[in-house]
């Protein structure tokens, strides 16, 4: 075992000090605003701690309409104090030293960000962080006054969970069958149905799952992708998936198709891992089977469906069960190509979120494949249809230039060969 494996697996152990352990006969009856305001006032660590534990369980008890009144004396009580700010900048602006410097740059961070790092510091405070924020995004719907208490909670998000705290761990059929069972719950894009299911995702040599784990937060995983070794770049689902296949000999890798990527906990939302857990992946893969030359997804349209209702509802009438599309299947594929380069977010860059992950991230559109998931949610969803983005790692980062500079989307050939042809049809008519 490695260092750093051995490092993982003591966390994973989850040997924490527990304040309660300390101070076991410490009792207090202040109110949830006596605790606030203890959490920021006080002096010692350990008395810190034993009121964030205190305060924390509070606030996890709550229901949505408490828990609403406790995010509003947030936002008052404890927000930027802006006469001591425009102080302090006003101070630096007459005079750059370090000391006005330090006492301008204390007075940009609210009270609020000092109560939840200190909420952050007891035992599993930052997975109990997550899920208070997500029911603060739930809470945010019909409350938008409560962004800021977000924005604050999301910036130490960021600053918390970026890529040099992040562990990539294999998932295999030897896993804690804790995290297994999170796995199996976590699963967005192609349910797992059973046991057997999962172990035929994760056990052969030809199926891979890999995911990015918090040191702070033990055995719950962030974001994890499925990958299937192949010798070429597969069309529809059902070979992947299926559990009576032929697997596929080692000797014959010459693909790694990542077929779903799960984020898991909602509370994380904004916070970017794919992009890091995908790159790590494409070398880790690399070093382990030389042989593997491509490195491509195969990936849902999730946003066709409702699209083609919106612009082509003659079209979209027509798709019924997995029997009509091959009706229509050609019609499907000149309306993908026009979904996939023409249909933009008012920011001009592509309506599909599948789309906007894979090209952000330095991706290219390779195939679309039609009939390639005849689930009744694919039909629902994607009108049945999949696509293939390729990973190549010396073309990622122009890629993603292009794609944030120029708005530019990265294609194959043959997709921009078939797009500029329809798109000359149209000029012509």
């Amino acid at each position: 075992m490695s260092l750093l494996e051995g490092i993982f697996s003591k966390l994973f152990e989850n040997k924490y000090i527990n304040p309660r352990s300390i101070f076991s006969d410490f009792k207090t009856k202040d109110s949830i605003k006596g605790l606030l305001e203890k959490v920021v006032n006080s002096k010692g660590e350990a008395s810190a701690l034993i009121y964030s534990e205190k305060l924390m369980k509070r606030i996890e008890n709550l229901n949505d309409k408490n828990l609403l009144d406790f995010f509003t004396v947030l936002l008052i009580e404890y927000d930027l104090d802006n006469k001591e700010l425009l102080k302090a900048v006003n101070h630096y602006t007459d005079d750059n030293s370090i000391q006005n410097y330090q006492s301008m740059t204390s007075k940009f961070y609210s009270k609020r960000m000092e109560i939840f790092k200190n909420l952050n510091s007891i035992e599993r405070g930052t997975i109990r962080l997550v899920n208070i924020r997500e029911r603060l995004l739930n809470l945010l719907k019909e409350n938008r006054e409560l962004k800021k208490i977000d924005i604050d909670l999301s910036n130490l998000f960021k600053s918390w969970f970026n890529r040099g705290f992040l562990v990539n761990y294999p998932i295999t059929w030897d896993t804690s069958a804790k995290i297994l069972e999170k796995i199996v719950k976590y699963e967005a894009v192609h349910e797992i149905s059973s046991w057997l299911d999962l172990r035929n995702r994760i056990e052969p040599e030809d199926r891979k799952c890999y995911s990015f784990f918090h040191p702070t937060m033990e055995d719950e995983p962030l974001i994890f992708v499925e990958v299937a070794l192949t010798s070429e770049i597969p069309s529809k689902i059902d070979n992947i998936l299926k559990i009576n296949r032929d697997k596929t000999n080692p000797k014959d890798f010459k693909t790694a198709v990542f077929y779903s990527i799960s984020n898991c906990q909602n509370g994380l939302k904004g916070i970017s891992f794919g992009n890091f857990l995908l790159k790590q992946v494409i070398v880790d893969l690399k070093k382990e089977f030389p042989s593997l030359e491509t490195f491509v997804t195969l990936s849902p349209v999730p946003g066709f469906n409702n699209w083609l209702k919106e612009n082509k509802p003659t079209l979209h009438k027509k798709i019924v069960d997995k029997n009509s599309l091959l009706n229509i299947e050609k019609e499907l594929l000149n309306s993908s190509i026009e979904y996939f380069f023409e249909a933009k977010h008012k920011d001009g860059l592509p309506l599909d979120p599948v789309q906007r992950f894979h090209l952000s991230n330095g991706a290219s559109l390779d195939k679309i494949h039609s009939m390639g998931n005849l689930s009744k949610k694919s039909i629902a969803s994607s009108a049945g249809l999949m696509v293939n983005y390729k990973y190549e790692m010396n073309n990622l980062e122009n890629n993603h230039e292009k794609y944030f500079s120029r708005k530019l989307i990265s294609s194959s050939k043959s997709l921009l060969t078939k797009y500029n042809k329809r798109r000359y049809r149209i000029i012509k008519s």
